[in-house]
């Protein structure tokens, strides 16, 4: 019996290389939050995507040596915060080494159906309990059934691509 290989001269991507072309790649900021009985923590992420409309469901990337993934993993909800263009220093804090309390000291904050905190003047907050998680390499993807959500019609969006922010413009705006 043979065994049959679609690419039997591929090469592996190389590691930088496949970051290089994923920078390529625009994406929503957000800052992920979490409360509850292992405690408070959040983080910057634009690994974030929808899964589906039934039950409404999103996924959430998070790498299991990130500081944070203990509380993420034990509290079992999260908000997925989508940044507004102007919050730029927000996900930077989030993004970097600065303690949980700080981070959440520089914006202000509401409690969702979850007791995970909801930011005041988001593009879009989800409010959710996580479903589901599956390992993947070095990350636990993290299916999060949407719970509640909160919008702001009046803020533009914020992606990040080749490695730096870019304001998105709401279509009336043009």
């Amino acid at each position: 019996m043979s065994t049959l290989s679609l690419m039997p001269d591929a090469v592996a991507v190389e590691k930088q290389a496949f970051r290089d072309a994923m920078a390529r790649l625009g994406a929503a900021v957000n800052i992920i939050t979490t409360d509850g009985p292992a405690g408070r923590a959040g983080f910057t992420a634009s690994a974030v995507c929808s899964v589906t409309d039934t039950p409404p469901t999103l996924l959430v990337c998070l790498n299991r040596s990130a500081s944070v993934w203990s509380v993420f993993d034990a509290n079992r909800q999260l908000c997925v915060n989508t940044l507004a263009a102007g919050q730029e220093a927000l996900s930077s804090l989030f993004g970097g080494k600065t303690p949980v309390a700080e981070r959440f000291q520089a914006a202000q904050w509401r409690r969702g159906v979850t007791g995970s905190p909801m930011l005041e003047g988001a593009l879009i907050s989800f409010d959710c309990r996580i479903s589901e998680i599956t390992r993947v390499g070095t990350h636990d993807v993290l299916f999060c059934e949407v719970l509640a959500l909160s919008r702001s019609d009046d803020a533009h969006g914020l992606a990040w691509f080749d490695r730096g922010y870019c304001p998105l413009l709401r279509q009336d705006a043009r």
